[in-house]
Parts: C-alpha cells; sequence; structure tokens
C-alpha cells in the first residue's frame, strides 16, 4: 500500500468512522488504483480521488409507519446520492435490519463503478431502511413505502436519481413505492426501476441480475479456456439473485449443487434443476428465510444447519448472499478444494483477507462490481423504454444483457493487461470503471 493510499484511507475513516463496510469498499479499490494514479497524478492534483470518495449528499430521515394493531413504529430512511459525472444517481433501495448508514456508503461507492462498467449513463447512488419485511402484512408494508416515498420523492426524478430494488425490495415494494411517489408529483415517469410488467417494467428485469452473474461467469471462463458447461456449481443464498442464477448455470449446462439460507446450506449432488428451481421460487415467497424445507421435499438433498457451502468441493463458486459471506477460513477450504474460479454475485461477497488469500493461491476472480451488474444494466435499459414508451421482448433485453455483460468482461480484461496484472479482473474492473468517471468528473471542473 502507497503512502498516498494510506493518506486517502485515513481521510475516510476520521470522516466516516465507524463504518467498516465503506472503509474496506475503498481500501479494495484504492489499493487497485495505485498505477493508475502514478500513471495519471492529474486525477490526484484536480482532487478528483478526493471529490469521488465523498458523497455528493448523504440524506436521512425518519419513517413513521403504523401496524395493523394500531401501534405506532418509528425506522430510518437513508438515500446517499454518490457520484453523477456520468448521468443520473442509479441504485437499489434496501430494507433490512442491517441496514445503516455505512452500508448503504459502501453500497453506493460500489454502484458507482458498477454503474461505469456497464457502459451506460448512470451515476452511482443507493439507499434503504432498517424496516424489516419479513412477517409484515401486504398492508403494513405498503403503509410503510408510502411513508418512506412521502420523503425520498423530494430528492428523486427520472433525471435526477432512479432507485430501484435490492434485498427486501421486490416488486411488490416497487409497487407501493411508484403509487405513492406519482400521487404526491402527479408524475408518470421512469422514476424507479423494477416496476411490474404492463406499468412501465420491463421484461427480464427479474432474471437480470443472475442470469448476468452467469453470463460474466462464462466470459471469464473461455477467456482461460473453458466454459461453465459440464463444471459443478456452488452458489449461496435463495433469493431472486441466486434463483437467475442457478436458472441460467443450467440453460449453459452447469451443474448448480448448493443453495444456502441464514439457517444453513443445502447440497444436492442431482444437481438443482427443473422443479427444484420452481421450488426456490416458493422458499422465496414463503417469507420464512430458511432452506432447509428443499431436504424435505427433494430425496437425496442434505441439510446442513448452520453452515456456508464453501467446504463443498466444486469447479466454481459463486456467492450470491450477502456482504463478506466468505472469511478466511471459508477462503482456505476454497483452495483447499482445488477451486479454480470465484464469480461474486452478492455485493462484496469476500472479505479482503479472504480475496488475498485466493488470488495469492491461483483462484481466479470475477468482482461483484461486474459480475452483478446486468441488474442495473437491465434497469437502464427499463429507463430508455419508460423514456421511448415502447417495451421490448424478453428475447431483446437478454440479447442486450447479454452483450453488455460480454462488454464489461472485455473492459475489466484489457484494464487488468495495460496495468500488467493479467487475469486480475478485480483490479481489471476497478481500474476500468474508475477512469471512465475520472474523465467525466475532470472534464467537468471542481464541482
Amino acid at each position: 500500500m502507497t503512502d498516498l493510499t494510506k493518506q486517502y484511507l485515513e481521510t475516510v475513516k476520521k470522516r466516516n468512522p465507524g463504518e467498516a463496510e465503506f472503509h474496506q469498499c475503498v481500501e479494495e479499490i484504492l489499493v487497485s488504483l495505485e498505477p493508475v494514479l502514478a500513471k495519471y497524478p492529474e486525477y490526484v492534483e484536480t482532487g478528483v480521488v478526493d471529490r469521488l470518495l465523498e458523497p455528493d449528499r448523504q440524506i436521512m430521515f425518519r419513517v413513521p409507519w403504523v401496524d395493523d394493531a394500531g401501534k405506532q413504529h418509528v425506522n430510518r430512511g437513508f438515500r446517499v446520492q454518490f457520484n453523477d459525472a456520468l448521468g443520473p444517481y442509479k441504485g437499489g433501495l434496501r430494507f433490512h435490519p442491517s441496514v445503516y448508514i455505512g452500508i448503504v456508503k459502501f453500497l453506493g461507492f460500489e454502484q458507482i463503478f458498477k454503474n461505469s462498467l456497464t457502459t451506460l449513463p448512470l451515476g452511482g447512488g443507493k439507499g434503504g431502511s432498517d424496516f424489516d419485511p419479513r412477517g409484515k402484512s401486504d398492508n403494513e408494508i405498503m403503509r410503510f413505502c408510502q411513508s418512506f416515498m412521502t420523503e425520498l420523492h423530494k430528492y428523486i426524478g427520472a433525471d435526477v436519481d432512479v432507485p430501484a430494488g435490492d434485498m427486501g425490495v421486490g416488486g411488490r415494494e416497487i409497487g407501493f413505492l411508484f403509487g405513492q411517489y406519482k400521487r404526491l408529483t402527479n408524475k408518470w415517469e421512469g422514476v424507479l426501476t423494477g416496476k411490474g410488467v404492463g406499468w412501465g417494467g420491463s421484461l427480464a428485469r427479474t432474471e437480470a441480475t443472475g442470469f448476468g452473474i452467469v453470463y460474466f461467469c462464462e466470459n471469464m471462463l473461455k477467456a482461460n479456456g473453458t466454459t461453465i458447461k459440464g463444471k459443478t456449481v456452488a452458489v449461496s443464498g435463495f433469493g431472486n439473485v441466486s434463483w437467475g442464477t442457478v436458472t441460467k448455470a443450467n440453460h449453459l449446462g452447469g451443474k448448480v449443487v448448493t443453495i444456502s439460507g441464514p439457517d444453513g446450506y443445502i447440497y444436492d449432488e442431482a444437481g438443482i434443476s427443473g422443479e427444484k428451481i420452481d421450488y426456490m421460487l416458493e422458499l422465496r415467497s414463503s417469507g420464512k428465510d430458511i432452506v432447509a424445507p428443499y431436504a424435505e421435499k427433494f430425496a437425496g438433498a442434505k441439510f446442513f444447519k448452520g453452515e456456508k457451502p464453501w467446504g463443498v468441493k466444486v469447479d466454481v463458486v459463486i456467492p450470491c448472499a450477502t456482504q463478506n459471506e466468505i472469511q478466511l477460513d471459508d477462503a482456505k477450504k476454497i483452495v483447499a478444494n482445488g477451486v479454480k474460479f470465484v464469480n461474486e454475485g452478492a455485493n462484496m461477497p469476500t472479505t479482503l483477507e479472504a480475496m488475498k488469500y485466493m488470488l495469492d493461491n491461483g483462484v481466479i476472480m470475477g468482482p461483484s462490481k461486474a459480475a452483478n451488474a446486468g441488474g442495473v444494466a437491465v434497469s437502464a435499459l427499463e429507463m430508455s423504454q419508460n423514456s421511448m414508451r415502447l417495451e421490448w421482448s424478453f428475447e431483446e433485453v437478454d440479447e442486450k444483457l447479454k452483450g453488455i455483460m460480454a462488454s464489461i468482461f472485455k473492459a475489466c480484461d484489457d484494464s487488468s493487461k495495460e496495468f500488467g496484472m493479467p487475469g486480475n479482473y478485480i483490479a481489471g474492473a476497478n481500474i476500468a470503471g474508475f477512469l471512465k468517471v475520472a474523465k467525466a468528473m475532470l472534464a467537468q471542473g471542481a464541482v
């Protein structure tokens, strides 16, 4: 780590105390950028990096709501508008008890680079609340979403900031949020993505993140002389991203043998395919947040309570659950099992120590900010369809997504080679994403 990187990190930690996830994300990116800043000192001298590390604005607000029993509750709402050098702020809303300003900033900072890599005109932002939608009735969720949007609508717009869904925010929540936005502004515009098909939503948006993860993985494997066909794959999580990943991995000839939840993981040696993929949707919609019933339903499947699937011997690992789910001990198991490819599906699912260990031991890694950019890419396609008052077919959107993911991989590959780190797609993604944003910031002056 250079003295300059240490200086930037010290400033970030001083300005943002106690925000471990944000600190981790910044450190990973800054270390990757060291050869870039040595080659292009103007990004340091003009304060581009200093400005990039500080959000344009951080919005925090109270969200009061009333449950079905008439009891009043208060949650916190957040929106961090991080950088709009390339276009309007774009990033999801996460409803989960773990949400606090540090999580939102980490996700928003990552989003800058992810959106830059898509080649589409999008800035980076993120938002959410510590509200937990699990176990709530539809009416309780509607009242919460309406209260949340009553405050948030002041800061967003189709050409300003376009939120989407994330953990805990699916089609139901987007519908309630959009309805309240229309009610308050008297505008029907593409201010939220992830809307329902038939009222502004895009076909293939539900599948986009998971499909994009596998498209990126396939490009990465092909660049290293192989394909996903015939490979065994360990996937974590069982929500929308995992479902899309399992579905597309099957389409391309891979065999997924694990999924997981907060209660543990499932190992299905026969492979998760056909009706088993459909059952993932039932598990997700049950609201129980557990995967154990899978082993009860399908003969031969085994459930491992309280464990993660990283000890299973496979060819490819795709973590799709949450941040920092692969710790150093997990990385050691992955390496010991001879895994050659780890493709990150969730946002920052690997700790810095685990990442370094795997890279040092020859594991080829696809970074989340590149691999899971398919969701935001199709969100941008939804914005385009809204602006043009058009609706593209599933096949058209999927083909565009496939091309975007190929372009993202090429940018990561080219940048890793240009700066003397061939095959280090983590560094390549950070560099390619940064350079596009930095050039725009430099051109737009000290704003």
